[in-house]
């Protein structure tokens, strides 16, 4: 037992453990996403962050000490948003299209995910910082934390309401499409995918890839839009407000 505790003492202080711990948990995660028949509420995502959240709960294990490992997941963050690119490089056709109606989409989503939080954070009488905060709650988190830094907010609060929202929106959209019975026919599919990048930007939009290739990349090119049009335009209604 002293042998072990010593090992574990070792292994958590070395940046290899938040790495190995991270790719360790997810790919159980989605194997048993993959089991279940990618049933929403099995989200790998979700159960990664309870697992490790409760593991460095349990362990008392200092959140920078795990980041020092996992910082090189964090990375790939990046590339993994231009990836999605790909997708709507071969729909381009249909794009050039829709682009007129898909802005407007996006601008009328964006719009009603930013206003509906803040009313809501207003009626609760929640603390200014936390309602600008919420604000930028449906843009991808790294986005979101400058956003809220330019009005006032909180990043590091954004980025956690960011992340809720996603996984929200993953867990939830299947059974809010169906009930408002939007189709599985290729326009359908597409309609949910860019309303899910809309509303849960990344997650959203790993959660339609998975599900069908056009709802991914109409998810990617929601995701994209909101992206630049909350950088532009929050900061400005708020300047204005």
């Amino acid at each position: 037992m002293a042998q072990f505790v010593e090992l574990w003492v070792y292994l958590s202080a070395t940046p290899l453990f938040g790495l190995t711990a991270t790719l360790a948990v997810y790919v159980l995660a989605q194997a048993a996403y993959a089991r279940l028949g990618h049933a929403p509420w099995a989200n790998p995502v979700l159960w990664s962050v309870l697992s490790i959240g409760a593991v460095l709960l349990l362990t008392r294990l200092p959140y920078p000490t795990y980041f020092a490992g996992a910082q090189f997941i964090h990375f790939l963050l990046g590339p993994a948003v231009v990836a999605l690119g790909w997708p709507l490089w071969q729909r381009r056709g249909e794009l050039r299209q829709r682009w007129g109606r898909l802005l407007l989409a996006a601008l009328a989503g964006g719009g009603a995910a930013c206003a509906t939080a803040v009313l809501l954070g207003r009626v609760l009488d929640l603390p200014n910082e936390v309602v600008l905060s919420l604000a930028p709650k449906s843009v991808t988190a790294p986005v979101a934390m400058g956003v809220a830094e330019a009005i006032g907010g909180i990043p590091a609060l954004s980025a956690v309401f960011a992340v809720i929202t996603g996984l929200v929106g993953a867990l939830s959209g299947k059974y809010l499409f169906d009930g408002l019975r939007i189709g599985r026919d290729p326009a359908g599919m597409r309609a949910r995918g860019f309303a899910l990048g809309t509303a849960a930007h990344g997650i959203g939009a790993a959660r339609a890839l998975q599900v069908d290739a056009d709802a991914g990349a109409y998810a990617g090119l929601a995701l994209g839009l909101q992206v630049v049009l909350a950088s532009l335009l929050i900061p400005l209604a708020f300047r204005w407000l």
